[in-house]
């Protein structure tokens, strides 16, 4: 399903990133950060700050989006491998699965926090992979919520 939200008023700001597509359920988001006056950098491609930036918020909106009120959703830790200088226009796709949110919320119930773990690649026109971004987040029950 997708999403009536105006896409183009997310743009951000900081890293030159749109998003692009938004689904209805928040379980995919899609983004392109182009290389433009306001991303590249002295060598003529895309700043590092630039690409991590574009792709830092996600998971942890989706998560939040997707489990709902009941759970305090932060980011804890990250890492980006810079594979290829990026030299043209790059593009992310989030995924959350149904089995990514059962695993969170059955760790959750079970340990009391989970700390799930994902990977988003920004690629080329090709599909090449040029970046490459682990974000760890920690995932609780939010204490006045009435467990499940």
């Amino acid at each position: 399903m997708h999403s009536r939200a105006p896409v183009s008023d997310c743009a951000d700001r900081g890293t030159g990133a749109r998003v692009t597509y938004i689904a209805a359920d928040w379980r995919e988001v899609r983004i392109r950060l182009p290389l433009n006056w306001r991303t590249r950098n002295i060598v003529g491609t895309i700043f590092g700050g630039s690409l991590y930036g574009a792709v830092d918020p996600f998971y942890m909106i989706m998560l939040i989006r997707a489990l709902g009120p009941d759970y305090v959703v932060w980011d804890k830790a990250a890492t980006i491998r810079f594979l290829k200088p990026g030299r043209e226009t790059l593009r992310a796709t989030f995924r959350l699965s149904d089995e990514d949110i059962a695993r969170i919320r059955a760790d959750v119930d079970r340990l009391g926090k989970a700390e799930p773990e994902f990977t988003v690649e920004l690629l080329d026109a090709a599909g090449q992979p040029q970046a490459s971004c682990r974000k760890l987040l920690s995932v609780r029950r939010r204490r006045d919520a009435v467990p499940r």
